[in-house]
């Protein structure tokens, strides 16, 4: 009750301290802070039921943001694949986002009839389809290709790629999580695909000799990097000479251009912190650093923050639409929580332009 009283007593004295300008077109915003203010001391009077359960509903809104707003999952050298295995394990994310752990790919004309109404799964599809166009992969091209998923998830994408390049393609798809090699290793079984694997590997000190690859392909994974450099510069390294090089990769802005200002930081340091992020930075800069491998040709750049934005609030939707994949799990209520609400944040960052979503495509010089 101290903290009903607390809740109630902030929003009089609040409602006391209004004291707009004495004229003419104040005294019915005036008379209405007035009457707020007498209606909230009568209900307090006549109904201490609606009192306590209005105080304690205010009480425990302002309690739950004040926990959520306080990250949980830093950065640290162990906690991607800490995480990574985590989320592997429990399944939740599997049943939500299918096999590919990344965003979607909405047209403008899905966009306008309502993201909603696509399906959630197929977007992620469609995603790949159209990042294989960005970069130039062409299915009779590049067939028999030996591609590296760098970041590659549970192996979606490079289950994906490995079907579509023919079974004359070779896939390697890496990542820091145990969890993902296992359960991407199954899918590939299971589907029969034996032109790919799945490896436990740094991608800033991979085992591959230079030049080993067709294609690398990277989406997703620059943003769990605590070196970017050295991310890209062993991603160029293993590129064959003419070979394909393709990224897609969560940016913040160029503060180079716009400063950050005090909520830029704190949102950024909250993204940074929840979701196991070391540090973002610009598609510009992400440019710099592959320019300056100097084994690149001419790098294309994209922003595609409006055809994959929906897929944050999509993914809120298909969890509230359907909530058998956590329902039966009460010991992830608290994360389920936790990623929806960051989600959200996620959206927002993207929508004001705090956060960009970077593409890039560039060939490997010939020697």
């Amino acid at each position: 009750m101290k903290l009903v009283s607390m809740a109630f007593g902030g929003l009089i004295s609040a409602t006391s301290a209004f004291t707009p300008p004495k004229n003419a077109a104040t005294q019915s915003t005036t008379a209405l802070s007035m009457g707020l203010k007498s209606t909230i001391i009568k209900t307090a009077q006549t109904h201490p039921v609606i009192t306590a359960v209005a105080g304690g509903t205010i009480a425990a809104t302002a309690a739950t943001k004040l926990y959520l707003d306080r990250p949980s999952r830093s950065y640290s050298p162990t906690s991607v694949a800490r995480e990574y295995d985590a989320w592997t394990a429990d399944g939740i994310l599997e049943y939500y986002w299918g096999e590919h752990i990344h965003l979607g790919y909405y047209t403008d004309e899905e966009l306008e009839a309502g993201y909603k109404k696509k399906d959630f799964i197929q977007a992620k599809y469609d995603f790949i389809d159209e990042m294989m166009k960005f970069g130039g992969i062409d299915i009779e091209a590049d067939k028999g290709a030996k591609v590296l998923d760098v970041g590659c998830g549970f192996g979606g994408t490079s289950r994906y790629l490995a079907d579509k390049l023919g079974p004359r393609a070779e896939v390697t798809g890496i990542t820091l999580s145990p969890n993902q090699v296992k359960r991407g290793t199954e899918l590939a079984e299971e589907r029969g695909l034996k032109n790919t694997k799945f490896m436990v590997m740094n991608a800033l000190e991979m085992d591959f000799p230079d030049n080993s690859f067709d294609i690398v392909w990277a989406c997703e994974s620059g943003e769990h990097m605590p070196d970017k450099e050295a991310y890209i510069n062993e991603m160029m390294r293993v590129l064959k000479p003419g070979g394909k090089f393709v990224m897609a990769t969560w940016c913040q802005r160029d503060d180079r251009l716009v400063p950050f200002d005090k909520k830029d930081k704190r949102d950024l340091r909250f993204l940074y912190e929840e979701w196991t992020h070391p540090y973002f930075i610009s598609i510009e800069a992400y440019k710099e650093l592959i320019d300056a491998t100097k084994l690149m040709g001419p790098v294309k750049t994209a922003d595609w923050c409006k055809p994959t934005i929906a897929s944050w609030r999509h993914s809120i939707w298909v969890g509230i639409y359907d909530p058998r994949g956590f329902i039966f799990k009460p010991h992830r209520y608290v994360k389920c929580v936790r990623d929806a609400y960051c989600l959200e944040r996620m959206h927002r960052a993207f929508k004001r332009g705090l956060m960009e979503y970077g593409m890039f495509a560039a060939r490997k010089a010939e020697n």
